[in-house]
């Protein structure tokens, strides 16, 4: 993306825009602006429905994307691939695959198994699994959670253990030793598909086939339709759930000093309020910017960005709070889990409604649907 957006040669005013074009600071360079002052050559740049669009029209069968060490960008992935369905007017199966970044067990963007499954869970895929970065060793408890949790089928490709540059294939496992432990995940019954990926020959998928065939493939379990949010964690509201607290002061219409620290562009401190936030023991995070003095769409995307980054607060899944739905479709372009969007109504209509409803999907979010029309 950087490459293709270095190519387009822009100067200072081209990041500045319309919209900072007094800005008291110079912005060339500052890419994340382009998608206010440039968003047509972002979009191109992001590419995602292009491949999507040249795989379908070079007639695949399957779109695989996989090895996602951020949940955001699969998310972003997926939004594209709805897009491309619709223009062609197509459906393919669509496999997920995540990545875990270390041996902390997690994706960049602090998913484990279960909060990646409910983050994309609204795209309806073929399967989830894990690919590439561990071995069999490090990502067995990642398959057992996973297996335990996701009501679709289970997919696994290992590396060949983790990488070791001083032996000879660069990678520990052989054939003969990684086969046997992907045998034990097929018989524990935790396996639908099965692979390999960084480190495997056809000698190893050989032997895992050789290992497996035996075993009749995992059940799908059945999960109850209980309410599934993910910050960083999962957040799984149950019937016998205790009240589920709504932190509201990072909200600049129910915060005075919220709205203060954000009007005065004070983001780092307008975090810290969200930290208290989450210390004080709140479930969900609400952000709402709805104040007249503030570019929303901007406000939104900036604080989001800013929490998301921040361990502390991202644990806990977000609330994108906003009367306008640009404010709202802002928000959730920048949540890597699974949010809520408060809210929606009939209150534009119906065509309007069933528009937004579809949108709040594809973007992998929960909805409040506010109980009102055009008429009251």
């Amino acid at each position: 993306m950087g490459t293709m957006i270095m190519r387009q040669k822009f100067q200072e005013a081209d990041f500045r825009g319309s919209r900072f074009a007094d800005h008291k600071i110079a912005l060339r360079g500052c890419n994340d602006l382009l998608c206010l002052t440039q968003p047509q050559v972002v979009e191109q740049a992001s590419a995602f429905k292009t491949q999507v669009l040249g795989l379908i029209d070079g007639g695949a069968d399957i779109l695989f994307p996989e090895t996602a060490i951020d949940t955001l960008n699969m998310k972003a992935c997926l939004f594209a691939i709805e897009q491309a369905f619709d223009e062609r007017g197509v459906r393919l199966p669509v496999m997920i695959s995540m990545t875990v970044a270390d041996l902390s067990r997690r994706s960049v963007s602090g998913h484990g198994p279960e909060s990646f499954w409910i983050s994309v869970q609204h795209a309806g895929a073929l399967s989830v699994g894990l690919n590439c970065a561990l071995g069999p060793k490090e990502m067995r408890p990642l398959i057992e959670e996973l297996a335990g949790v996701a009501p679709i089928f289970v997919s696994a490709h290992p590396n060949a253990g983790l990488p070791d540059p001083l032996l000879p294939t660069g990678f520990p496992e052989t054939p003969e030793s990684f086969a046997p432990q992907l045998r034990e995940w097929a018989a524990n019954g935790w396996l639908n598909i099965v692979g390999g990926c960084c480190g495997t020959t056809p000698e190893h998928i050989h032997l895992i086939s050789q290992a497996v065939k035996e075993f009749t493939p995992r059940a799908l379990p059945k999960v109850p339709q209980y309410t599934r949010l993910a910050g960083q964690e999962p957040l799984v509201i149950r019937p016998d759930s205790n009240f589920t607290m709504v932190g509201e002061r990072t909200n600049v219409t129910g915060s005075k000093k919220f709205a203060r620290l954000v009007l005065s562009n004070d983001f780092e401190a307008a975090g810290i309020v969200a930290r208290e936030q989450v210390a004080g023991g709140a479930n969900i995070l609400d952000i709402n910017m709805d104040e007249a003095l503030l570019d929303g769409e901007l406000a939104m995307t900036k604080f989001v960005n800013q929490v998301s980054a921040d361990p502390d607060v991202a644990r806990i899944p977000f609330m994108i709070d906003s009367s306008k739905w640009s404010v709202i479709e802002a928000g959730l372009k920048c949540v890597a889990g699974k949010p809520v969007v408060n809210s929606i109504s009939l209150k534009e209509g119906e065509e309007k409604f069933l528009e937004q409803a579809r949108l709040v999907r594809r973007y992998g979010a929960a909805v409040v649907v506010m109980a009102f029309d055009e008429v009251g």
